[in-house]
């Protein structure tokens, strides 16, 4: 009997690791979103190293980060030890946020009646940019990032939600999701492994996991 033929597969396989930068200096707890001039902490920068030691000797050939500072100073020790240059890309910028500069808790909510009408529809949802907006530009950044590397890998540091909201598109989840049960913590890699466009994997991993204070919180703040 002659040998059953080899299955070919078309196309090439690349990686795009989607990085949440690293802990941020944020005593007051304030929702920073896209605000200017909040950077990483002591332990952000150590949670960044360990991320770069992590994708050390991977086989990354393309850089891509948010322009927030606290983005581009995770991408800082990536970018030194993979040795390419940084396209900062504003399609993978932290989620809009109507709440941006103040500091959010339920009493202070209940207490400020002009605030209820930004919670009128958690699954849109109506306080910050939509979910379906988010989904829409991470696709197409994720797009160029894996053209930019195509056979190879990419690195892409960003921020919670707007991961979050591209592996939910990626493995066909819903959208609307209670923020307390993201698995996106700090400096976590979020691994999409593409074929010709098209999600064939997604893989997670907590390289700073050594540096967090505790289980993962319960609290949530936006902007993160």
């Amino acid at each position: 009997m002659a040998p059953e033929p080899e299955v070919q597969v078309s196309g090439r396989r690349t990686v795009v690791h989607l990085v949440r930068h690293g802990e941020v200096y944020n005593p007051v707890g304030l929702i920073y979103g896209r605000l200017p001039d909040y950077h990483l902490s002591e332990t952000g920068r150590a949670m960044a190293g360990l991320v770069a030691e992590h994708l050390r000797g991977r086989d990354i050939v393309h850089l891509r980060c948010s322009p927030l500072e606290r983005a581009q100073e995770t991408m800082e020790p990536i970018a030194a030890v993979v040795g390419e240059p940084v396209t900062t890309d504003g399609r993978v910028i932290e989620a809009d946020n109507y709440l941006e500069g103040v500091k959010v808790s339920l009493m202070g909510t209940i207490r400020r009646p002009q605030s209820w009408w930004l919670f009128r529809n958690a699954l849109r949802p109506t306080w910050g940019e939509p979910y379906r907006e988010i989904v829409a530009r991470m696709r197409l950044a994720i797009r160029d990032a894996e053209q930019e590397a195509i056979g190879h890998e990419a690195v892409i540091v960003s921020h919670q939600l707007p991961i979050w909201m591209a592996r939910c598109d990626a493995e066909g989840r819903r959208l609307a999701h209670d923020p307390r049960k993201r698995e996106c913590r700090l400096a976590s890699v979020t691994s999409l492994t593409l074929l010709d466009g098209r999600v064939v994997a997604v893989d997670y991993a907590e390289p700073a996991a050594e540096l967090y204070a505790g289980p993962s919180p319960k609290k949530f703040v936006a902007g993160a």
